[in-house]
């Protein structure tokens, strides 16, 4: 599943699932664009790519903002070249009752982790059409299939990224252009150690007695985006260890 020639982007990608996923993609040989406020770990996660040998570029913006994401683009293409391969994997994630949900925690919770997908795939997509060729991957959660307390307003926002994928998928169903979305199970990130979760107990709860990594939703969406699955689209590709079956 080589990827050489081609050109990604991965948003949210300083840490956590980003990162193992522009490192897979790197490591597939594609030139990637990692895409994150934290203007400081994109960078850590291209100097990894760069040690490994591949080529990348770090570009500091908010996927949430229209300007930020315009000149995001307008850099990526101009460093790299059109970009073919997206990966929408910037998200925040907050634990909080419904009824203590504020309207901005609301806001702020769909404006980034909905809004950003449909800004960044508006603007990149037009790249795809012109090459009658393109894999769109969004990373959804699986909090949006089964619910999950506390979380209304992220299982919402995630539940939107896969209404959004299915609508797309069908949009430019015969443009070449593929559209999926992955949604992770428990997977062992900073930002899920930032939480209250106990990793190590909660992992012991898990079919497979163990958290997922980065590397394993990495590893999914590098097929996702290959020439191999060309005949994928619209799919939901569980990432999940066994938590949920469907």
């Amino acid at each position: 599943m080589s990827l050489q020639g081609k050109v990604a982007v991965v948003t949210g990608g300083a840490r956590g699932i980003g990162r193992g996923i522009a490192t897979v993609l790197a490591a597939k040989g594609a030139a990637v664009a990692v895409w994150d406020l934290n203007t400081e770990g994109a960078e850590k996660t291209v100097a990894e790519i760069q040690a490994a040998g591949g080529r990348a570029l770090a570009v500091g913006g908010d996927a949430a903002d229209a300007e930020a994401v315009a000149r995001s683009a307008a850099r990526t293409r101009e460093e790299l070249g059109p970009v073919t391969i997206l990966v929408n994997n910037a998200g925040i994630t907050a634990y909080e009752p419904f009824t203590s949900i504020s309207e901005a925690s609301w806001d702020r919770m769909i404006g980034i982790n909905l809004k950003g997908p449909f800004l960044v795939t508006q603007q990149l997509v037009p790249d795809m059409l012109e090459a009658g060729w393109g894999r769109i991957v969004n990373i959804s959660s699986s909090s949006a299939q089964t619910g999950a307390p506390a979380m209304a307003h992220y299982a919402s926002s995630k539940g939107g990224v896969i209404a959004l994928t299915r609508a797309l998928a069908v949009e430019y169903i015969e443009k070449g252009i593929t559209v999926n979305h992955v949604p992770p199970g428990f997977i062992d990130t900073p930002l899920v150690r930032q939480g209250p979760i106990d990793v190590e107990a909660a992992a012991a709860t898990m079919p497979m007695k163990r958290a997922g990594t980065p590397e394993d939703v990495a590893y999914a969406v590098a097929y996702l985006v290959s020439e191999e699955a060309a005949y994928v689209t619209g799919q939901t590709f569980g990432v999940n260890g066994g938590r949920y079956v469907y």
